[in-house]
């Protein structure tokens, strides 16, 4: 049995902890903050909730095999409910595609119908490229380690290649499908589910939208935040030692292998330490071991992902042929992008705005609203914007508002009251630099193979978070927990 400390409380070192613990291995999980889950958390105010981080739940099947494979079923946990619809998009001329929560075919169906012309066809057409990229790539890629670009040895097929088109951006994918800017547009969107552009970011991104509707858009009852408060029990019911309010200030090491963390009040020794933390903060301020130096050097060097600006509305009364999650998209997309990962970022002028609306009685009052509203955003501080200089945020949260009611969805004299949430906000709550979702984005061919390794070059150290490989997202954060207990193996 070796002495595991995970260090983070959020989904990924929770369910790293409960498949590591399974295994055989007394398992300590502590985390600085006074709750669990990280970046999954729902707000609660007034009979009103929020998810303020994930709010779609995709992939089902990850937390079901946790569950199994350490308990009770996932349904046992947490109130699992299919969303059907599930999506609204609104586009800037006026047109309103409107999707259900599975199935590519039907969802090629409703483009078709609102579109018109050979959306249909089009979009069943890039499904199937989706569906050929998802079938390549699962395996050896997501649900492996890390090996570089040796990774994808398996698919070294020219035929295979050609498939997953790793030089294509997904821009440049989808203009080869689309007659239709519009589906462009909404293929676009899917980029900034990892925190990227879509005219940098690689064609396999096309399996992210495959992976939503080949196996559903989930919702679960009473607000994603339940899944953490879920793998808690778990944790607890495994035996599993989980500290908050416990900041590790140090991943202690010696002869390039890991001995412990310090903590604030003393040192914890361990066999493996497992990092559920951003990696520039694991390799920047935790880990001060010269092994690493190149790991630290790497992280500094990617780019990093976007951030979010947030709007909590609690609103009044009820709205007409809204959806679970709807999206109000600008004329010109490129400028959100150029404002984000240009040379001076700045707040975006014309954003695409996310609203996500569940029609949950857990979640809002009878007869009540409760709206998160989403922007991307450049990151906080150097390199980005500060978001905590005077009136910056409530002024742009005014301009975003103002902008909806230009798109013809205008709340304003319903809001009840707000709460606004910047990237300074998540820095500062969950320790992700500059507040960038994702920890780096995925723009370059390279960039997914750049992502920090689940095994460290630390004997010992593993990392496992959106910032690490396979990446960002609860799918896959899952996946990046099982590859890590894979990795440390039975007692």
């Amino acid at each position: 049995m070796s002495r595991v400390v995970v260090v983070g409380a959020g989904v990924g070192g929770l369910a790293a902890a409960a498949r590591v613990r399974v295994k055989g291995h007394e398992v300590t999980v502590y985390d600085q903050a006074p709750r669990v889950g990280g970046k999954l958390a729902t707000f609660r105010r007034d009979g009103f909730a929020f998810d303020t981080g994930p709010s779609l739940f995709t992939l089902p099947a990850v937390y079901r095999d946790l569950f199994l494979k350490t308990g009770a079923p996932l349904e046992d946990e947490v109130d699992l409910q299919p969303l059907d619809p599930a999506f609204g998009y609104h586009f800037a001329d006026g047109s309103v595609a409107v999707l259900p929560g599975v199935d590519p075919a039907r969802c090629a169906a409703a483009l078709g119908d609102c579109l018109g012309g050979t959306a249909q066809q089009d979009w069943r057409s890039f499904m199937d490229r989706a569906s050929d990229m998802w079938q390549l790539t699962r395996r050896p890629f997501l649900e492996s380690p890390l090996d570089g670009w040796r990774t994808l040895m398996p698919l070294a097929k020219p035929r295979d290649v050609r498939t997953i088109a790793p030089f294509t951006s997904l821009r440049a994918l989808s203009r080869e499908y689309f007659r239709d800017p519009r589906l462009v547009t909404l293929v676009d969107r899917y980029a900034t589910y990892t925190g990227s552009d879509p005219r940098k970011a690689p064609a396999v991104l096309a399996t992210v939208p495959y992976v939503e509707q080949a196996f559903g858009a989930w919702h679960l009852g009473g607000g994603l935040g339940t899944l953490g408060e879920a793998l808690h029990r778990r944790c607890e019911s495994l035996g599993v030692d989980i500290r908050l309010n416990s900041s590790v200030e140090r991943i202690t090491t010696r002869n390039g292998a890991v001995t412990g963390i310090d903590l604030g009040d003393g040192h914890v020794g361990a066999d493996i330490v497992i990092a559920n933390a951003d990696a520039r903060i694991v390799y920047g301020s935790l880990v001060d071991d010269a092994i690493a130096s190149k790991e630290r050097a790497r992280v500094d060097n990617a780019a990093p992902s976007l951030a979010g600006f947030v709007i909590l509305l609690a609103l009044r009364g009820r709205t007409p042929d809204l959806h679970h999650h709807n999206v109000w998209f600008p004329a010109e997309y490129d400028h959100e992008f150029d404002s984000i990962f240009g040379t001076s970022p700045r707040p975006v002028p014309d954003p695409a705005i996310y609203v996500c609306s569940p029609e949950d009685p857990a979640m809002a009052p009878p007869g009540h609203e409760a709206w998160f509203v989403l922007v991307n955003a450049p990151r906080h501080g150097r390199g980005g914007v500060d978001w905590t200089a005077p009136e910056v945020a409530e002024k742009y949260a005014d301009h975003v508002l103002a902008i909806l009611a230009r798109r013809g969805m205008d709340v304003r004299d319903r809001v009840l009251w707000r709460e606004v949430r910047t990237p300074a906000d998540l820095e500062a709550s969950v320790r992700a630099p500059g507040g960038s979702i994702y920890g780096q984005s995925s723009n370059g061919a390279r960039a997914a193979f750049s992502r920090p390794a689940n095994r460290s070059p630390v004997t010992g150290l593993f990392l496992v978070s959106g910032s690490a490989h396979p990446g960002g997202g609860l799918p896959l954060v899952g996946m990046g927990a099982e590859i890590v207990a894979g990795l440390v193996g039975r007692a």
